[in-house]
């Protein structure tokens, strides 16, 4: 048996003032059609009332504890970059931006830089050494890149050097304890910020910027810094081969780190032009190898984050034309949820439940009409927290584990 898990990041939403969340006002007979046919709950990914990230979320879903097994972001992003981290690196997610020369930033994306441009300035942060470790800098996305500090007697627990804000001067990074290897970690981060600020300063790529009246890309802040490290494989975990079909780079940096098999899709951007039908007929065709197929789309977050309803609920309308007929039928199980909600009327996340909905032979039906969140507050399934949920799945495949006799 095989299933499909789908997360539509930051589905669930909130009325406001007698406006329908915008699962509500989306037109989605499939969705509906199966919320009649399986069941419905709500899901707290890590806990009632816990504001959670994508990543923790996440991994708290696939069944791993996030007080032991969460490496920070850095290493996830680095992951989902393409490139597999050594055990002790210590990785961070990074921007080019934008510095005057008192280090204050003031664009923290460099102009949201084309992602040519980052190719090439990544070239001039080569080869740095510091205190005997090596620098790894690659750019990834636009302004947006990752860096690794690779050597010995290092720890992830250093603080930011991104201020988080234009017009707020580069962050000096500080040990977050009192260990020798954090204050090495953070004095080393600070040498390799003044070096690439001094680098990109003399770049002929920000000369030319800089005649042309655009902002310098001539800084990198590091942020999201986390030591990795290795965990229980997924198929080690539940028995299950599994692959993800994803288009950002922390879903496939935290499909990575469980060892999940990573495919690549054509045309699937992580945004809202992303192509959900060729993602649905990679996730058909992945079900052929495997055992269970985690499907993720993050527009419905970011129309979530804009405070955007009608954005988000045409995304909601799109992946129930685009994706849920292209599955049905090719997976004894489909399961629905978000790992987190982003209430419109916040802007944010939020401790909210997600909808949670089941189909498949083996889930009991309820009474569901609808796919919503205030069906779901009715659903047989009830509320589950994000450990619960691969449990579900495993009994509702026929794959779980007998306790005792």
């Amino acid at each position: 048996m095989k299933a499909l898990f789908l997360i539509m990041d930051g589905l669930g939403d909130l009325r406001d003032n007698g406006k329908p969340t915008p699962l509500e006002m989306a037109k989605k007979p499939n969705m509906d059609g199966l919320a009649k046919e399986g069941a419905l709950g709500q899901l707290h990914a890590l806990g009632m009332g816990i504001k959670p990230g994508s990543d923790t979320s996440q991994l708290a879903i696939f069944g791993y504890d996030i007080m032991s097994e969460y490496p920070g972001r850095g290493p996830l992003e680095v992951l989902g970059s393409g490139i597999r981290p050594m055990p002790g690196d210590v990785c961070f997610r990074a921007n080019f931006a934008t510095a005057d020369k008192s280090l204050r930033v003031t664009d923290r994306r460099a102009g949201r830089i084309e992602t040519k441009l980052g190719k090439s300035l990544e070239r001039h942060l080569q080869g740095i050494e510091i205190e005997g470790t090596k620098i790894v800098f690659r750019s990834t996305v636009e302004h947006r890149g990752i860096i690794i500090i690779r050597g010995d007697r290092l720890s992830g627990r250093v603080s930011d050097t991104d201020p988080h804000q234009n017009s707020g001067k580069v962050n000096e990074s500080q040990a977050l304890d009192t260990s020798a290897e954090a204050k090495r970690t953070a004095k080393i981060l600070n040498r390799f910020t003044l070096e690439a600020y001094k680098r990109l300063n003399g770049a002929p790529e920000n000369a030319e910027r800089a005649r042309k009246g655009l902002p310098p890309a001539n800084m990198v802040i590091a942020r999201g810094g986390g030591e990795y490290f290795e965990v229980e494989t997924f198929r080690q975990r539940h028995g299950l081969k599994a692959a993800c079909v994803a288009g950002g780079a922390l879903y496939k940096g935290l499909a990575s780190f469980m060892d999940m098999d990573v495919i690549d899709v054509k045309g699937a951007t992580g945004d809202k032009n992303s192509n959900y039908a060729n993602k649905a007929k990679a996730a058909v065709q992945a079900s052929k190898t495997h055992d269970f197929v985690f499907l993720h789309v993050k527009a419905t977050d970011s129309f979530g984050h804009d405070g955007n309803r009608e954005g988000k609920a045409s995304i909601i309308e799109r992946v129930d034309k685009e994706i849920i007929p292209a599955v049905k039928g090719r997976f004894d199980l489909i399961v629905i949820t978000g790992d987190h909600s982003t209430p419109c009327l916040l802007k944010a996340h939020s401790g909210h439940p997600n909808p949670f909905l089941a189909y498949g032979k083996l889930v009991r039906q309820d009474k569901a009409r609808k796919f919503d969140e205030f069906e779901a507050m009715e659903g047989g399934i009830g509320s589950i927290n994000g450990e619960d949920v691969m449990q579900l799945i495993l009994n509702w495949i026929d794959k779980n584990r007998k306790i005792g006799e």
